[in-house]
C-alpha cells in the first residue's frame, strides 16, 4: 500500500459514530489503529489505509453487520465529501459533475481506479481497482450507494435509481440492495460498475456558481497535488494499471515519469519499495480480477499479465497472494 495512501476523515467519522449508534464504545472502534490514544479529537484531514482498514474490521466485529458497507455509503452526503463535494454543488449540470469526479476522485480514495464512459444512451461507471485488504463487498456497497446518495443530493432526486452490476454472488442481505438501487441490480457479473441514462448528464444543478466552482477546482487540485507530491510509488501503481498487458521494463517506467533510471530507483528505494514488487502488485490485481470475473483459461490470463506458461504464472500467483488461481476462481 503506497505510505501517503489515505482516506478522508470525514469518513471515519462517519464511520464512527454509525457503530457508535448501535450501542458500542467508541475505544473498541480505534483499537489497534493511531487514534486508539488520541481519540478522534486528534484526528487530522486525512486517516492513513491502514487505520481505515483496521476500524472497517473493528466495526465489522463488533456491529456484524454485512450490510455496513450499504449503511455508510448512504451516509456520505456531499459534506462528507469535503471541497470536492463542495465543488460538485457549484458545476452547472451533472457532466460537470462527473468530469470533477475522474479528474480528483483520488481525494476520496487514492488506492482507487475507475472508468467512466458514456455509449449508446447509457453512463458507465466502472471499479478496476479498490483499496487494498478491504473485501470487494464492502469497497461495492459503500461506493456505490455512496455515489447514489450523492446524486440524490445533487439531483435533489430522492427516487433516483442505479443499475448495479457486482462481481459477486447474491448475499444473504440482498434484499437491502434492491431498496437502495431499485430492482435494477445483477450479482455475479463480468463488470464491477454502475450505470444511468445519459439524459441526466444535462440535467442542471439548482446551486451551479461558476466563479465559486473556479476557486474550489483550484483548491482540489492543489490537495491533489499535495496528496501525490513525492509518492513515486503512488504515480507507478496508477500507470501501470493503465498499462494492462503491456507493462514495461522499469528505465522505460521511470521515462513515462521524467525520471533517469537511477534516480527512479533511488525514489522508490525511499519509499521501500521496489519496481518488481510494484509490477507484482499490479499483475496480481489484473490477474486476481480475470480470474473472479471471467472463465478465460488459465493459460490466457497467464499471457495477458505477461507469462508465456501457465505453469510458471500459477507459481508466481501463489507467491504474491497466498492462494492458488484455482481457489481464487472457486471463491475459497
Amino acid at each position: 500500500m503506497p505510505q501517503n495512501s489515505s482516506t478522508p476523515a470525514q469518513y471515519i467519522l462517519i464511520l464512527v459514530d454509525l457503530v457508535e449508534s448501535q450501542g458500542h464504545d467508541r475505544s473498541q472502534v480505534l483499537a489497534g489503529t493511531s487514534l486508539a490514544e488520541t481519540g478522534i479529537a486528534g484526528i487530522g484531514a486525512r486517516v492513513n489505509d491502514r487505520d481505515f482498514t483496521r476500524l472497517v474490521k473493528n466495526a465489522f466485529a463488533l456491529t456484524r453487520d454485512p450490510a455496513l458497507g450499504l449503511k455508510l455509503g448512504l451516509r456520505l452526503n456531499l459534506g462528507a465529501h469535503a471541497v470536492l463535494g463542495q465543488a460538485f454543488m457549484t458545476c452547472q449540470n451533472l457532466a460537470e459533475v462527473m468530469d470533477l469526479f475522474q479528474q480528483y476522485y483520488h481525494l476520496l480514495s487514492p488506492a482507487l481506479q475507475i472508468e467512466f464512459e458514456t455509449r449508446g444512451k447509457r453512463c458507465f461507471l466502472t471499479t478496476l481497482s479498490t483499496p487494498e485488504d478491504t473485501p470487494v463487498e464492502f469497497g461495492c456497497e459503500l461506493m456505490y450507494s455512496g455515489i447514489l446518495n450523492t446524486l440524490q443530493g445533487l439531483l435533489n432526486n430522492t427516487d433516483l435509481r442505479l443499475r448495479v452490476e457486482l462481481p459477486y454472488p447474491k448475499p444473504g442481505h440482498s434484499h437491502l440492495y434492491y431498496e437502495v438501487f431499485g430492482e435494477d441490480v445483477h450479482f455475479n457479473c463480468l463488470h464491477q460498475r454502475i450505470s444511468y441514462d445519459e439524459f441526466l448528464l444535462a440535467t442542471p444543478l439548482p446551486s451551479s456558481n461558476p466563479a465559486l466552482r473556479t476557486l474550489y477546482e483550484q483548491e482540489c487540485a492543489r490537495l491533489l497535488a499535495d496528496l501525490e507530491k513525492n509518492s513515486v510509488v503512488e504515480q507507478s501503481l496508477q500507470l501501470l494499471r493503465k498499462l494492462e498487458g503491456q507493462y514495461p521494463q522499469m528505465p522505460q517506467l521511470a521515462r513515462m515519469l521524467n525520471f533517469s533510471a537511477r534516480t527512479y530507483r533511488r525514489r522508490l528505494e525511499e519509499e521501500q519499495q521496489s519496481y518488481q514488487g510494484l509490477l507484482d502488485q499490479v499483475r496480481a490485481e489484473h490477474a486476481t480480477r480475470y480470474l473472479q470475473n471471467t472463465q478465460l483459461p488459465l493459460s490466457t490470463i497467464a499471457y495477458i499479465v505477461g507469462f508465456n506458461d501457465a505453469s510458471n504464472f500459477r507459481r508466481a500467483y501463489t507467491r504474491w497472494t497466498g492462494n492458488t488461481p484455482r481457489d481464487v476462481r472457486s471463491g475459497n
